[in-house]
């Protein structure tokens, strides 16, 4: 056998994927916060915006690390097209961060209504739950009710966020109807891509959602 186990001695550990995971669950945290920050509006709000894009950059770089990975290592935690569903979803997710920056730097905006801080909000939530997921997936058979708790919850926030961006809409409608409708077509584009964000964390719960459904 010493063949076989020097072999393995050269690939890649499938607890790396976890530690990936956990590196880039971070950036997307970060990523969150940097966003809510950016939410608060004034003069340092293109900064957050350039904090924004920079976690972008970190957490691709992790991505490509664990697609890497995935075609490289022998044995996989889990299944490889679940790996890289549910690193391209956190991946998304952050993305479409770095979308809403993009909107705001573009549209030179600087004050955000107060549903758009909520969202900001709940969205650094969905972004603490994924984080506290990834670990728990190391031994899915004992932390299925946790892990089917965690999900369950960003479903909840993500309906919530589904309900401050129509009330946020609504609001900005009645706010401009009669004015400036460069206004609304700002605000109701920065609406749509806070939307989309956790629409991308929904995504990541149902993965996640899968991957112990199919290990279980």
């Amino acid at each position: 056998m010493p063949m076989l186990r020097w072999f393995r001695a050269f690939l890649p550990k499938e607890e790396r994927f976890f530690d990936l995971f956990a590196q880039h669950a971070q950036t997307v945290v970060q990523g969150a916060l940097a966003l809510q920050d950016m939410l608060r509006g004034g003069d340092e709000t293109p900064e957050f915006c350039q904090r924004v894009n920079q976690f972008v950059h970190d957490a691709d770089g992790i991505t490509r690390e664990v697609l890497t990975a995935v075609r490289r290592t022998f044995i996989t935690p889990f299944d490889r097209g679940d790996i890289k569903n549910l690193i391209t979803a956190m991946d998304d997710a952050i993305d479409q961060m770095q979308q809403t920056a993009k909107a705001v730097v573009l549209f030179e905006v600087r004050t955000f209504e107060p549903p758009m801080r909520e969202i900001g909000t709940l969205l650094v939530e969905c972004a603490d739950l994924v984080g506290r997921a990834l670990p728990l997936m190391q031994s899915i058979g004992s932390n299925v009710a946790m892990l089917t708790a965690i999900t369950e919850e960003i479903g909840k926030l993500e309906g919530r966020i589904d309900d401050l961006h129509d009330i946020g809409l609504k609001e900005l409608y009645l706010k401009h109807r009669d004015g400036n409708s460069m206004d609304f077509i700002v605000g109701a584009e920065i609406y749509k891509h806070l939307e989309k964000v956790s629409d991308r964390f929904d995504d990541v719960a149902n993965e996640i959602n899968s991957i112990v459904i199919e290990q279980v």
